[in-house]
């Protein structure tokens, strides 16, 4: 090969090299800001719903129209399930749950519930299966005193500490399930909370997540959207005393992630049998996705 040819394919490798390097370069030197934009947001919403803790129960039953009760039994009923789950098969909800659990010994299976919040999540499912352990986590501590002060008037025995759903503090594969409801889409990187929710589960595990999506397209939409945007700023700020709160929930709905969208993040994330259903009207919506069985050694979670 001539040297004229040799200087004309080494140009081209030189400068793809540079180019990449510069690449890393711009990617590192963006990594800070991204980190603090991130830890900002977290330390925005873990003030915003410290605040508002006193009334977030009651404001939530007020604003949903009672509704959020039943759509956090349905997710309560899918996450002790036995089989796969699919999107119709919450129809008959306690027929499924009284079926649930599979082998597993209701005593050993464990219940993790991020963003717990109050905890309302948490308990429907310890009532549902008073043997199982249930730990509910949350970023926020006043929501967390809300929670224990809950659990201790109804005599239930749910575990209740801080953390952060991006950085759980439990080793892998503790978890036999792992639900969170409303609180996905306040994660400042919501892709690193499944791959956290991912790594604390077993094998043959499951995930339950409730979210509100973007408003439908039609005449539905456009009228929850008004009602969203509009009434209930007003109302969660005139009971919380913080329409601040209340403005940055339709803003965090009408950004998040459409459901078929979370869908894919969830597999992308590592699971497997994904699997989601519109509740009232695409009001809110319930994501089911389970940890593939074999995937880890020590065989399926029956087994343990």
């Amino acid at each position: 090969m001539s040297s004229a040819a040799q200087t004309s394919t080494a140009v081209p490798a030189a400068d793809e090299a540079a180019a990449s390097k510069s690449a890393e370069n711009e990617a590192a030197a963006s990594k800070p800001a991204e980190n603090e934009a991130a830890a900002s947001k977290a330390a925005a919403v873990r003030s915003m719903f410290s605040e508002i803790a006193p009334t977030y129960d009651l404001l939530n039953t007020l604003l949903s129209f009672g509704l959020d009760s039943r759509w956090r039994a349905q997710a309560a009923d899918a996450a002790l399930a036995s089989g796969s789950w699919r999107a119709g098969s919450v129809d008959a909800p306690q027929a499924r749950a009284d079926e649930g659990l599979g082998d597993v010994e209701s005593r050993r299976f464990r219940v993790l519930d991020v963003a717990t919040g109050t905890g309302k999540l948490a308990f429907a499912i310890k009532r549902r299966r008073e043997h199982c352990t249930v730990t509910g986590v949350d970023f926020a501590e006043p929501m967390l005193a809300v929670a224990r002060s809950a659990a201790t008037r109804a005599s239930l025995d749910v575990r209740f500490a801080q953390a952060d759903g991006t950085a759980l503090p439990f080793d892998e594969a503790s978890f036999d399930v792992v639900t969170i409801a409303y609180g996905l889409r306040n994660f400042a990187d919501p892709d690193a909370g499944l791959k956290e929710f991912r790594r604390v589960l077993r094998p043959g595990g499951r995930l339950v997540v409730l979210e509100f999506p973007p408003p439908r397209p039609g005449l539905f939409g456009k009228v929850f959207s008004t009602y969203f945007e509009r009434v209930l700023p007003r109302v969660g700020g005139a009971v919380s005393g913080r329409r601040s709160a209340y403005a940055y929930l339709p803003r965090s709905v009408l950004g998040f992630l459409p459901p078929a969208v979370l869908a894919e993040r969830m597999r992308a994330a590592g699971f497997s049998n994904v699997d989601y259903r519109l509740q009232t009207f695409g009001v809110s919506a319930m994501h089911v996705g389970l940890v593939p069985a074999a995937e880890i050694p020590g065989g399926p979670v029956s087994d343990v």
